[in-house]
């Protein structure tokens, strides 16, 4: 009889310690961490029109890229021929994009403006900026006369942060940014095309409502 009873309490023992683990095993998953949630990715360009509802990770991930937009949107020198974007994981930011030479402060300025944001502990400065270039600089400028005096487009460059970038490498255009229809994206890469001294022009604009 003693017998049994000892071996009842050893398996109740078992058990018991079996169920603690199986309780501690489960608690990163129902407590994940911000740093393993998925993050939030915006590739940019960040524009005053379009981006505003930015959702993806949990509340205070959501809150901290609003507030990345919105300092990102605040630097002086960031222009229409410039593209920055950013990622948010956790508490740690990492921004992306790339700048002319002309505007090379501003990648100190954006990482500077980050850091102050409430709940950022890290920030990783990816964006890239790009070798002085009289050959590209003429493009930049031609591109966008020729987007901008074509009939329907001049209207997403009126905001301080236009909502269409003109990105120039190496005499390669690329368009990026948001139109409202596809008819303006198409006409956007036919203007861009007519500008002499390119070698290609690539078309990433998207195209969104409102």
């Amino acid at each position: 009889m003693r017998s049994i009873s000892v071996t009842l309490l050893v398996l109740a023992a078992s058990l018991a310690m079996s169920a603690q683990q199986a309780t501690q095993n489960s608690l990163p998953a129902a407590n994940q961490t911000p740093e393993t949630a998925a993050p939030i990715v915006v590739p940019g360009p960040v524009v005053a029109d379009y981006g505003k509802n930015i959702t993806g990770g949990s509340s205070a991930e959501d809150k901290i890229a609003k507030e990345v937009r919105h300092e990102l949107l605040m630097l002086p020198y960031y222009s229409l021929f410039d593209n920055l974007g950013y990622t948010v994981q956790g508490r740690t930011v990492t921004l992306t994009g790339m700048l002319t030479s002309q505007h090379s402060v501003t990648k100190k300025d954006a990482e500077i403006a980050v850091k102050r944001i409430e709940g950022v502990e890290n920030v990783v400065n990816n964006i890239q900026v790009l070798p002085p270039s009289p050959l590209d600089d003429r493009i930049r400028e031609r591109t966008y006369r020729s987007l901008e005096r074509t009939a329907g487009l001049s209207k997403y460059f009126w905001e301080a942060a236009p909502s269409i970038h003109i990105l120039v490498q190496n005499g390669h255009v690329t368009l990026d940014g948001f139109v409202m229809n596809e008819m303006d994206k198409n006409m956007a890469g036919i203007a861009a095309k007519t500008v002499p001294g390119a070698f290609s022009v690539t078309n990433n604009l998207r195209v969104v409502k409102g």
